[in-house]
């Protein structure tokens, strides 16, 4: 498993989490019961199927370091295993942001330099 995982969601979102002090997830997040992430090899695909043609983005780098029995390896699309939170996401968690959108054809194109 890695250390590391992301979540992307709309910018507005991320600015009111920031506000709180944390996120308490997504209209999905919540229906589901925990916060999706990715992997950095699952993030692309995440992206193409659930955000193509999506301008107000950003991706979140989560320290998954900081989470003990909260955090969930469960398999998802393919059998993988993706991390769920099973708590808010605290903002202190979150080790970087990128704005970014997502083109029509899936691809991630970052608006700021790494």
């Amino acid at each position: 498993m890695t250390d590391i995982a992301y979540k992307i969601l709309a910018a507005d979102e991320w600015r009111a989490a920031l506000a709180e002090g944390r996120y308490e997830g997504s209209a999905v997040d919540l229906a589901d019961g925990y916060i999706h992430m990715s992997t950095g090899e699952q993030l692309v695909e995440t992206a193409r199927r659930h955000y193509a043609g999506r301008t107000d983005l950003v991706l979140l780098t989560v320290d998954l370091g900081r989470f003990g029995d909260e955090l969930i390896w469960e398999p998802s699309r393919g059998g993988d295993l993706f991390p769920h939170l099973y708590a808010p996401l605290s903002a202190t968690a979150v080790a970087a942001t990128r704005a970014f959108e997502v083109a029509d054809d899936g691809a991630m194109i970052f608006k700021d330099p790494a």
